[in-house]
């Protein structure tokens, strides 16, 4: 299985999991807001161009996201730094 990529914010307790290739450079053409209610919580899905998921945006990822993930996710915080 290919590593993913995941990054972490913890002053805005906002995580983001990446599904493309790190050598490449990919902008989401859409994003698809999961609804709140249903989560729990916000989760966008970005997509690109040709529809693929390329990214999860998780807010409030300490409630969503084991937190394993968030202790080996790349801090982007200054805490992290």
């Amino acid at each position: 299985m290919p590593d993913v990529k995941v990054t972490y914010d913890k002053t805005a307790n906002a995580a983001y999991i990446y599904f493309t290739d790190p050598q490449v450079s990919v902008r989401s053409a859409h994003t698809y807001p999961c609804d709140p209610i249903d989560v729990d919580g916000m989760i966008n899905l970005d997509f690109d161009e040709q529809g693929r998921l390329i990214g999860i945006e998780v807010l409030a990822a300490t409630s969503k996201l084991p937190e394993y993930v968030l202790q080996a996710a790349e801090r982007l915080d200054p805490e992290g730094s």
